[in-house]
C-alpha cells in the first residue's frame, strides 16, 4: 500500500486496521483467477496494493488469503500452512472398492509430483506430503475425496497419479479449498459479502468490515516467537541477522528453515526470520547468524544504531550479538 492509503470514505477504525496490516479470507468463486479476485478486493477496500498467497486455478473455488498494508510482508508465512481440499475425481474405468482403498492408503505420506503443464512453476519433480486422503462418497466412477496436504501440492496431478496407480486413468473434475492451517472456510467472505461490508462502512458503520480484516496477530501467533535482547532488536530493525547471543527466549522449539517471528522484550513485532539452524542446535553455532532476517516490520529510525556503520561486523561480532 502506498502513502495514499485506504479510501478516505472509510471510518477511522477501518483505516487504522489497514494501516496496521490485515488479511482477508476470501471465498474465491470459480471462473476468475486469483490475481483478478485480489484486484477486485483491492479496489473494493480502496487500497493501492494487495497480494494473495496460495494461488487457486480459475476453475477452483474456496479459501484465498489476501493481504493489505504491512500484512503484504507476511504472505510467505501463509505458504507454511497445510491446505485442505474437497474434490471430485472421475475414474476412467471400473475399479473394485478394495483396490481403491489400497491405493488411497498408499498415497498418504510423502509422494513424488510433477506440476501440471498449465502451472505457474517449473515442471520439476518434487516431493510433497499428503497428510490425509479420505474417500467421502462414491457414485460409480465419481469419487468425493477429502485431502489435507503440504502447501504446493497439485491436486490435479494427484488425481492423474491415482488413476495411473489404479490402471484406469482419472482426472480432477471439481475442487474446493476448505482450509488453510487452522483457518476454515466458515471464516471466509464472498466478494458480495465484502462489497456489502464496504458499503456499510462507507455509510458510517465499519463494524462488519473491521471483523473481516483479520489482524496480523491471528497469523503470527501460529509461529514460534523469538524474543530478542535490546541490542539484537535494534540490529534486526536495521536489517541484520540474529546471532545466538542476541536471543533472550523462544516460545517453542523449531527446525532449520522454519519461519519465526522476531519480537522485542516489550513484545513489539520486529520482523520475520528464517532459522539457519534448528533451535536445539543454537549452542553449536558460536559464530554467525542463527536466524536470517527476511522482513522488517518496524521503522529503523525508531531504533538507535548500537554499532559503527562504517565498520562492517565480522562473523563473530555482528550487531545482533549485542546483549544489553
Amino acid at each position: 500500500m502506498t502513502e495514499a492509503g485506504p479510501s478516505a470514505a472509510l471510518p477511522p477504525e477501518v483505516v487504522a486496521r489497514i494501516h496496521e496490516g490485515a488479511f482477508l479470507l476470501v471465498d474465491k468463486p470459480r471462473g476468475p483467477t486469483s490475481h483478478q479476485v485480489t484486484a477486485w478486493v483491492r479496489d473494493l477496500v480502496g487500497v493501492d496494493r494487495a497480494g494473495h498467497a496460495g494461488t487457486l486455478d480459475p476453475h477452483v473455488s474456496g479459501l484465498l488469503w489476501v493481504g493489505v498494508g504491512p500484512a503484504l510482508k507476511l504472505l510467505p508465512l501463509l505458504l507454511d500452512f497445510p491446505k485442505r481440499y474437497v474434490g471430485v475425481i472421475d475414474l476412467h474405468g471400473p475399479v473394485a472398492a478394495a483396490d481403491l482403498a489400497v491405493v488411497l492408503e498408499e498415497f498418504q505420506g510423502q509422494i513424488y509430483q510433477t506440476p501440471p503443464v498449465r502451472s505457474a512453476v517449473r515442471r520439476e519433480r518434487r516431493v510433497r506430503t499428503i497428510y490425509r486422503l479420505v474417500l467421502l462418497e462414491r457414485a460409480g466412477p465419481h469419487l468425493l475425496v477429502d485431502v489435507t496436504c503440504e502447501s504446493g501440492t497439485y491436486i490435479r496431478s494427484l488425481a492423474v497419479d491415482l488413476g495411473e496407480a489404479l490402471g484406469v486413468g482419472a482426472h480432477l473434475a471439481e475442487l474446493r479449498r476448505i482450509g488453510t492451517g487452522p483457518f476454515r472456510e466458515d471464516r471466509s467472505v464472498s466478494l458480495h459479502g465484502l462489497a456489502d461490508a464496504v458499503a456499510a462502512a462507507q455509510a458510517g458503520d465499519g463494524g462488519a468490515l473491521v471483523a473481516l480484516l483479520h489482524p496480523i496477530e491471528e497469523v503470527r501467533r501460529e509461529f514460534p516467537q523469538v524474543v530478542l535482547k535490546p541490542g539484537a532488536a535494534a540490529a534486526v530493525a536495521h536489517g541484520a541477522g540474529v546471532a545466538r547471543g542476541g536471543i533472550r527466549s523462544v516460545s517453542r522449539p523449531f527446525g532449520e528453515g522454519a519461519h519465526v517471528i522476531l519480537v522485542s522484550t516489550e513484545g513489539r513485532f520486529l520482523g520475520l526470520g528464517t532459522a539457519a539452524v534448528a533451535s536445539d542446535r543454537f549452542s553449536s553455532r558460536p559464530r554467525g547468524w542463527v536466524i536470517e532476517t527476511r522482513r522488517v516490520m518496524v521503522d529503523p529510525s525508531d531504533f538507535e544504531r548500537l554499532w559503527d556503520p562504517e565498520r562492517p561486523p565480522g562473523p563473530a561480532r555482528g550487531p545482533a550479538t549485542a546483549s544489553r
